[in-house]
């Protein structure tokens, strides 16, 4: 095992790093480098294209070696980025140094005054970050969060026809079927993903306090409001949001990360009842070869996946409510808060991804045990009491509620030769009895 792993403080980048290695592709400090090199690449093609003294720049040769030096970045670029910010103790003009020394190094001095023009350093930054984070959707958390979503049909499907005794208040209650419980969970995860695909991920991208002043100032012709909403939407693929401040406004941020922690709280919920329904001897797990399940008692499986997952989209749900409780306050104009908070937006994703994972792996390792689930459900007859009561109220039967809730309390032990007796003794028609007497534990499930 490498020592960086060893020594990570972080589990994140420890423990799990196998599991979410491939999220440094969009929130490492290398990454975001990455993105802020390619903002300010296109930035500088779309410049090519608008303005007069970048005319003769030769961007037919040239695009596509701009655009791979952002393709291409590697390690070695990303610590010279880091080693000129050493001297400028600036992060966004530590690239922006960069950037000119590769058109310095490719003899395009002559144009590299117009790398960076107008901007401000969270110019850079609100359109990088939301543009990692639409990447790292499509690419990562999209794909993991519907193979839950699959999964979970899936198994609701194989067990859509297994009688189960529902439990409210952790008491029997009217029964239900395996199947259509599982699917409750892939359906709120469906629609909650849904929503969430409909928050739009916005950028601020307007100058030094959100007004174009530098740019009005240079060239007071063009138009740079529509010029800059191209830009975003064109070369970026993102919206632009049309009145800020320094800083973005952060609220449809916000809003996705609202989004997150309901999705996490269904998968929580998930979790607890598949933890509850293991302990309820209601699934066994598969036995890995080797594994162990408790240091001191050797018969020990523990449902360990969905207790792994539960603490981690904890954490994750913590950092997200930070995050959009607190990126959208800051004052006046701008202060430098959200600067260190947005460098996190990867660990609550990692700590999510982590979990779906878990979820997934402890889904596969269930064995139905339907002798368990059928053995509880025909030991509460008392179930069906509310079909009874419900069958007597259609026929007007005096007090039909009363009946069944005086009778079902004062047997201690109610099986179904103790029903059937009860049905018996009422003054009903026959065929209304035989219909009474049709109806099982097994079978009063609903739709």
């Amino acid at each position: 095992m490498e020592l960086s792993i060893l020594t990570a403080i972080s589990p994140v980048d420890g423990r799990y790093r196998d599991k979410v290695e491939n999220l440094s592709e969009y929130f490492s400090e290398w990454a975001f480098i990455r993105y802020r090199i390619r903002v300010e690449i296109e930035y500088f093609i779309f410049l090519c294209e608008l303005l007069p003294p970048l005319q003769s720049f030769p961007l037919a040769d040239e695009k596509e070696n701009l655009r791979n030096l952002y393709r291409t970045f590697s390690t070695a670029d990303a610590t010279r980025v880091k080693q000129i910010e050493t001297t400028t103790n600036h992060d966004v003009k530590a690239v922006e140094y960069f950037l000119k020394e590769r058109f310095d190094a490719h003899s395009l001095q002559a144009y590299k005054e117009f790398i960076h023009f107008g901007l401000t350093s969270q110019d850079i930054n609100n359109t990088s970050i939301p543009l990692m984070m639409k990447e790292a959707l499509e690419k990562i958390y999209y794909p993991e969060i519907q193979s839950l979503i699959d999964l979970l049909k899936k198994d609701a499907q194989a067990w859509k026809e297994i009688p189960m005794l529902a439990k409210t208040h952790g008491q029997p209650a009217s029964p239900t079927r395996l199947g259509k419980e599982i699917m409750v969970f892939a359906y709120r995860l469906e629609q909650q993903l849904k929503l969430l695909k409909t928050t739009p991920l916005s950028v601020k991208f307007g100058g030094a306090t959100g007004n174009f002043n530098a740019h009005h100032v240079a060239f007071p012709a063009y138009d740079w409001q529509q010029l800059a909403n191209r830009f975003v939407r064109q070369h970026l693929g993102l919206e632009r949001e049309e009145w800020t401040t320094q800083i973005s406004n952060y609220d449809n941020l916000a809003a996705l990360f609202d989004g997150f922690c309901r999705i996490n709280t269904i998968c929580i919920d998930l979790c607890r009842d598949f933890w509850q329904y293991i302990s309820m001897d209601y699934f066994k797990q598969k036995i890995t070869p080797g594994e162990v399940g408790s240091s001191a008692m050797p018969h020990k499986i523990n449902p360990i996946d969905f207790e792994n997952a539960e603490g981690n989209l904890g954490i994750a749900n913590a950092t997200w409510r930070h995050l959009s409780n607190k990126l959208p306050l800051s004052r006046l104009q701008r202060d430098l808060t959200d600067s260190t908070v947005l460098r996190n937006i990867g660990i609550p994703l990692a700590h999510t991804t982590i979990a779906l994972k878990s979820i997934t792996k402890g889904l596969n390792k269930l064995l139905l045990n339907s002798e368990a689930i059928a053995s509880e459900l025909n030991n509460h007859w008392a179930v069906v009491a509310e079909a009874i009561q419900t069958i007597l109220r259609r026929e007007n039967y005096p007090e039909p509620y009363e009946t069944l809730k005086e009778w079902t309390r004062i047997n201690e032990t109610i099986t179904k030769q103790s029903i059937h007796r009860l049905i018996n003794s009422l003054h009903v028609k026959e065929d209304i009895k035989n219909e009474l007497k049709a109806i099982t534990p097994q079978n009063y499930t609903g739709i």
